[in-house]
This record gives structure tokens, sequence and C-alpha cells, in this order.
């Protein structure tokens, strides 16, 4: 057993989890500190404003997320090329598009709040967008290759930065830019880092040829990414509605002391899975070992783990967090060992897009959001423990009915051919 778990630890699938992981705690390390700068030096209306900012920046890289990254991943190497040329422009058009309709937008959302003060944050915010596309596609070939320590570092050193810079502008006492600024700043560091990282350039020049192509495969990836983006505000939006404003804030605590570390090691596993799978789908039986490896990972790293969490939260969170926490405990465990099955599901949808069917994983996240919405709804007749159960027993029933059915699905087709 021993043997066993050092050679799941050494494989390149851990090694690039570790990287990913590793970045993910230290960006939530900073935002926690920035959280304490900016209690002492932004005002609640600053936060107010801020928090519309990324908000409405959010649902713009939600609209951005189109699948062209996951269809230079998925795509064969002979096709690679002209896809990346392609997928290079169509970038341009996607992100310019944006900038567009974000600066559009911020008239209406002002007018929805009632303050002017919020548009030029939000057209300023924007300006991230036209430059991303300059890297977008080597940062996506850099994945495709396996190479996520490039990535891990270079997302940490430019999380430092940013906390630098908004810490900065906090002390100064710049308000809602300090939510703006930083990402603006940072954009080119970040565009040219990448640009260098990886050997690709552009080999033509304008062309839409392949984006029909590419537009077929991501219409799929952006309707999962929209859904997750609903799937994660649809419970805070309910219980604040229809349980109260203190209550939210306990739920809302208690969901991030307890997904807070472990969506870490699911995010991180979401982003590496991918390459893994493709790297190896041409050989039927490696890329079923492959796969069926990467689970046995998630079992022996994440499981664990979010268990041991769960079990000492009636512990470290009255030490860590104080007192006036503590009746969050029991949603801190319920949404804790609800994050059990999520990475399986995650590397089961991952595993779809990697045989070149994104359409079923929409599918499923579509009856997956309905079946959330209905538990919730249910769920807040019982409070917020009532909500924090109902997301424990959907996912904890459904996300591995899933995965068995996705793996199911797969092999025995790919065992045939």
């Amino acid at each position: 057993m021993i043997t066993f778990i050092k050679k799941k630890l050494s494989s390149q699938f851990v090694r690039n989890v570790g990287w990913l992981t590793i970045s993910e705690i230290i960006y939530r390390v900073l935002r926690l500190g920035l959280v304490v700068i900016g209690a002492r030096y932004l005002t609640s209306q600053d936060y107010g404003l801020g928090a519309i900012v990324m908000t409405v920046r959010e649902f713009g890289i939600t609209f951005s997320d189109i699948g062209i990254g996951a269809k230079i991943i998925q795509t064969e190497e002979e096709e690679l090329e002209p896809i990346c040329n392609s997928a290079y422009w169509l970038n341009w058009v996607v992100f310019c598009g944006l900038f567009v309709l974000q600066s559009l937008a911020a008239f209406p959302i002002a007018w929805f709040y009632q303050t002017n003060d919020i548009i030029l944050p939000i057209i300023i915010s924007g300006i991230a967008y036209l430059i991303w596309p300059i890297s977008v596609v080597q940062k996506t070939l850099i994945q495709r290759e396996n190479r996520l320590k490039i990535i891990a570092i270079t997302d940490t050193s430019l999380n430092i930065t940013t906390s630098i810079l908004s810490a900065g502008l906090a002390v100064m006492g710049m308000g809602v830019w300090v939510f703006v600024l930083p990402g603006v700043f940072i954009a080119p560091v970040e565009a040219l880092v990448y640009y260098k990282g990886h050997s690709w350039r552009l080999g033509s020049g304008f062309t839409t040829r392949n984006w029909s192509q590419i537009l077929n495969f991501g219409k799929n990836i952006l309707g999962v990414s929209l859904l997750r983006t609903l799937r994660n505000n649809l419970d805070y939006l309910l219980v604040g509605r229809f349980v109260g404003i203190k209550e939210l804030g306990i739920y809302f605590f208690g969901f991030n002391a307890g997904l807070g570390i472990s969506l870490s090691f699911i995010n991180a596993i979401n982003s590496a899975i991918l390459p893994h799978l493709c790297a190896v789908r041409s050989q039927a039986s490696e890329f079923k070992r492959t796969y069926l490896n990467s689970l046995k990972t998630i079992s022996i790293t994440i499981v664990p783990f979010v268990i041991l969490q769960a079990s000492l939260a009636h512990f470290y969170v009255p030490i860590v967090f104080g007192q006036k926490w503590t009746p969050a405990i029991p949603i801190v465990i319920l949404i804790c060992l609800s994050a059990i099955p999520r990475p399986f599901a995650d590397a089961a949808s991952q595993l779809l897009v990697a045989v070149g069917k994104p359409y079923l994983d929409l599918r499923w996240n579509i009856i997956f959001t309905v079946i959330f919405t209905i538990a919730i709804f249910i769920g807040v007749h019982g409070q917020i423990i009532g909500v924090a159960t109902s997301v424990l027993l959907v996912h904890l029933i459904f996300l591995p009915l899933f995965t068995l059915w996705a793996t199911r699905h797969v092999f025995p087709r790919i065992q045939k051919t």
C-alpha cells in the first residue's frame, strides 16, 4: 500500500496538481491579508462598488470561456497549427467584443444601482481584455504540454505583485480603484511572461478558418461555465432572499471555511487533468489507465484531507476564526463533506471533453443545475442547515452517478475502436 501511494504521489499529474494547489493556497492567503488591510482603509461604499466591478468582470471572464483553450488542448497534433492560428484571431474578436459590451453595460448598471461612480471603473477594468489575447494561445500550449509548473509559478508571482499593488492603493485611499487598477497594471506583464514562455508565434494573417469548428466545440464549454457560475451563486441569492441577511453571513462563512482550501485542490485537479488525458488519448488502453489512475490519485489525496478537515471543525473554527462563528460549525462540516464527490465529477467532465463530447457535459450540467435549484428551494424551509444539507445530499447522490455514467459511456466505445 505504501509503495502504491508513493508511486501515485510521484506521477506528473500529482506534481502538476501540487504546483497549482500551492498557487491557489497562496492566492487565498493573500486575499485574506487584503481583507484585513481593506477593512482599515476602505469604506463600505468602496466595498460595495468593488463588489459590483468584480461581479461584472467575473461574468465577463465567464463569457470569454467559449472553449478556445480546451479545443487547443484537445485537438490532434497534425491539426494544432491551423487551430492555433484561427484561435489567435478569434480570441481578439471575443475579448475586444467583451470590452465593448462591458463598457456599454456600465451605463445601465450604474442606472440600476443609482450611482455614476461605477461607470469609469467598469470600463477601465475591461482594458485587460485588450491585452490578454497577445499570449492566450501560448499559455494554453504550455498547459497542453503539461508544463503547469510554469503557470503555477507565474500566477503566484503575479498574485503577489497584484496584492502588493492593491494594498498600496488601499493605504493611499484609492477606494474602488483598489479593485480595478492592479488587474489592469499586471495584464501586460502576464502577457509578456507567457509570450516569452512558449515558442509558438502566429503563422498566418487574419483568418476565420476553423472558427465554426472551435465555436461548435466551445459553445458547450461556455454553457457549462455559465451554469457553474449560476450554481456558485444560487444558494447565496436564495438564502439572502428567503432566510435573511444575517443567516446568509453565517452560511457564506461556513461555505468558504468548509470549501476554501478544498477548492484549491479541486481547481488544481480541474486544470491539470485535461492535458493529462489528452496527452495519451490516441492510445486506448493507456488513456483508460491514465483516467482511472487520476481517480485513484484523487481518492488518496482529496478524500482523506476533506474527512480530516470536517472532523476537526469543532476544534479549529473557534480557535482560528473566533467563538462568534461557532454556530457556523455544522455548515462547515456539511459543505466540507460535499467536496468529496466534486473532483471525481470534474474528472468525468474533462473525460468527455477529451474525447470530443463536451455537449454531453453541457447536458449533464443543465440537468444538475435544475436538480440543484429544486433542492435549494426545498432546503430554505429548513433555514441555513436545510440549505447546507440539500447541497450535501445533491452532491453525494448525483455527482457519483454522473461520474459512473460518463466512465461507462466513454470506455466501452474506446475499447471497440
